[in-house]
């Protein structure tokens, strides 16, 4: 039998990912009979690979591949390490120490396995406590750049985080690569780094390209994913992309 597509791409949460942010036993035993039957599948994500890995862990794919931090970075599901684009670390250190009203905006990045905050925000750790990924709380003005994945802001408001963006594209918009995993929470990348280009690597490793995919979605970050892709589904809960 002819499979329409080579493979399937999915978006965690929001997606793949039930309400309390697992992957249910009717999804994993879905992609694992998709498997079974020779189709490649692809998980892509904002989130960082310690935060997700125990996650996607439990599907019992032979060869899929995990996108995190938004296409910076591809791990197998065992762990190995396929692509990284970091910021330069010169930018990143920049990108952390712009002004930016600190009373409704917080500021994060995520370094390696690492992911750094300027301030304590308990709603976070409740986010993540079944990972147990957290955080750390530092000072940027004398931290590092150093293997970063991205620098993203979460804002109180959407209209908190709009001088953040402009600026960050008027003084920096040749050299980074900005999206919104969320309403709330403004992303900053390498120059190109996105799902998609991530994804297009590794299928062509494999042989094939985006146009032999079908991808599901429901975030801003996911666009160019969903339009690239042989067919793009957007989910009925998804932002106004």
């Amino acid at each position: 039998m002819t499979l329409p597509f080579r493979a399937i791409i999915s978006d965690l949460d929001g997606t793949l990912l039930n309400a309390n942010h697992k992957i249910g036993d009717f999804t994993i035993d879905t992609l694992e009979q998709l498997s079974k039957k020779g189709v490649d599948i692809f998980f892509a994500t904002g989130r960082n690979h310690p935060d997700v890995s125990q996650i996607i862990g439990k599907v019992n794919v032979k060869n899929a591949m995990l996108v995190t931090s938004n296409g910076a970075r591809a791990n197998n599901l065992e762990g190995k390490k396929i692509l990284n684009h970091y910021l330069p670390e010169d930018l990143a250190f920049e990108l952390m120490n712009i002004e930016f009203d600190d009373q409704n905006v917080c500021l994060n990045s995520y370094q390696g396995d690492e992911w750094f905050i300027n301030k304590e925000i308990a709603e976070l750790k409740k986010f993540h406590q079944d990972s147990g990924f957290s955080y750390q709380v530092v000072n940027f003005a004398h931290h590092h750049g150093r293997n970063t994945e991205k620098v993203f802001f979460i804002g109180k408001t959407a209209e908190a985080l709009v001088p953040i963006e402009h600026y960050i594209r008027d003084t920096y918009g040749d050299r980074v690569q900005m999206t919104y995993s969320a309403l709330l929470c403004l992303e900053v990348m390498a120059k190109g780094v996105c799902k998609a280009n991530a994804l297009a690597e590794l299928v062509k490793l494999r042989g094939y390209t985006l146009a032999d995919c079908i991808a599901f979605g429901d975030g801003m970050n996911d666009v160019e994913m969903l339009s690239l892709a042989g067919k793009g589904c957007l989910m009925g809960n998804a932002d106004h992309v």
